[in-house]
Order: C-alpha cells, then structure tokens, then sequence
C-alpha cells in the first residue's frame, strides 16, 4: 500500500528554522510563510528593524521567531546564531541559506578584485560555515533539510555580473556535494534558483529599469517573480513532501533557461 505524500505545512508545524537574509525579499516571504505553517523562525539578518517587522507577523500568523543579528561574513556571528535557534527553540529541523551579494554589473576587464572577493565571500564562503554549523546541529536532532539560494546564474552565464556567476556556479557545486556526504545520515540538501524576482537586488543587478524590462520581455512568463512565488518551493523542499529529494536544485524563472 503506497503511504499518501502528507501535507506540507503539516510537516513544518512545530519544527524549528534558521534562515539568512531574512529581513526582506525572499527570505522574509519565506520567514513568514513558516511562521503561518506554525513553524519556529530564527530569522538571522542584519537589519533589525526590517527583522522585526517580520517577526510579528510571523508571531501574528501563531508561530513563534527570534531575531539574532547576523553578519554573514562573520563565522562567529553565524555559529551564535545557529546556537540561539537550538537554545531557545530546543532544537533544528531546517535551514535556508538565503543572504547573498550582487556586484555592481560592468564587463570583466572592467571588474575588481573586490567583486570577486565579495561574491565568493558572501555567496559561498558564508554559505560554507552555515552548513557546517547547521549540519553539526541537524546531525544532533536527527536530521532535516537545507535549502540554498543559489540563482539562475548558477545555470547559465549572464554578461556583466562574472563574479556573481562564479560564486553561483561554486555554490551550486557545493550543494550538490554536501546532499552526497550527507543524504544517508537523514539531512537533505537542495537548492533554489530563482530568475528575476521582484526584489532590491534584482534592480540593482539591472542598473536601470529600461534593462530590467528589456530582459524580464524575454522571458515566457513576461514578469517578474514574485517573492512567495520562491518561498513556496523552498517550503516544499524544506518539508517531509521532498523527502526523496536532495541535490535537487529547484529552477523558478518563469521559463528563462528552457526558452
């Protein structure tokens, strides 16, 4: 007899999740769309007021966050940070690596080492010490899921962001070599790769809005992604629902990449 694929938020219910960059954009849609599953949120960001915000609604929807102020190029504020979630919720079941950094677009020759630095910093090095930190923690609950946010640029090239491209192709590396180190001892690991979401990064990754609109026409859906749109997969792939699923990097681009 085959066992039903139970309900999503039924399986995030009481379950307790860390997740970085979670003061806005897609980390706060996803924050609340937990909290409104009954989950616990640790919600590690680095704008407290933004932060709060989203940890009433969160509380408002019944379920229980914690803001801690996190720098993600910080080790030290990641590990206190996953260390609060256990403290104060008893354990972790879950966590989305959402924090990332967009360099200033411009051609390669005309690139910094900053950029380069920055990218590979914000978007894989931090993301490094947050599985190792969450990983130890999962492994001393008995397992759960992480999620990565790694973009459609982990897919394909996108010309004027090059080191925002490296990094996301690292991560994308990452993520599938640590769901192999990691599936047997009960943790999957999966990714996101959203396409254009209507978000502070996307338009600064654009420099203009006439850029923005010209490449958003070209893809099938004609729009823009919408926050909750990728919080919904992330849930998904947090949940019980995903549960043969790990290495999996969950593409939401209305299309972009097959078109």
């Amino acid at each position: 007899m085959t066992t039903p694929t139970p309900p999503i938020a039924s399986t995030l219910a009481g379950k307790t999740f860390w997740l970085s960059g979670a003061a806005s954009g897609i980390g706060a849609a996803t924050a609340r769309a937990l909290g409104a599953a009954g989950a616990n949120v640790l919600l590690a960001a680095r704008d407290a007021e933004q932060a709060a915000l989203v940890a009433r609604d969160i509380e408002a929807a019944g379920g229980r966050a914690l803001f801690h102020r996190t720098d993600v190029l910080r080790e030290a504020d990641i590990a206190a940070s996953v260390d609060a979630a256990v403290r104060h919720f008893g354990r972790l079941d879950g966590a989305f690596n959402n924090a990332g950094w967009l360099c200033p677009p411009a051609l390669l020759h005309l690139q910094d080492d900053h950029a380069l630095q920055m990218s590979l910093d914000s978007n894989v090095r931090s993301v490094f010490w947050a599985m190792r930190h969450q990983i130890a923690a999962l492994l001393a609950s008995g397992g759960g899921a992480i999620v990565n946010n790694v973009s459609i640029a982990g897919q394909v090239g996108f010309g004027g962001i090059s080191p925002y491209v490296v990094s996301k192709h690292a991560l994308l590396g990452l993520t599938r070599t640590a769901a192999l180190e990691y599936y047997g001892q009960g943790i999957r690991i999966n990714s996101v790769s959203p396409g254009v979401v209507a978000s502070r990064m996307s338009a600064q990754g654009f420099g203009d809005a006439a850029s923005r609109e010209a490449f958003t026409a070209t893809t099938p859906a004609g729009r823009d992604g919408q926050p909750h749109e990728i919080a919904a997969a992330v849930l998904f792939l947090l949940s019980d629902a995903a549960s043969f699923a790990s290495g999996h990097d969950l593409v939401l681009d209305g299309g972009y990449t097959v078109a």
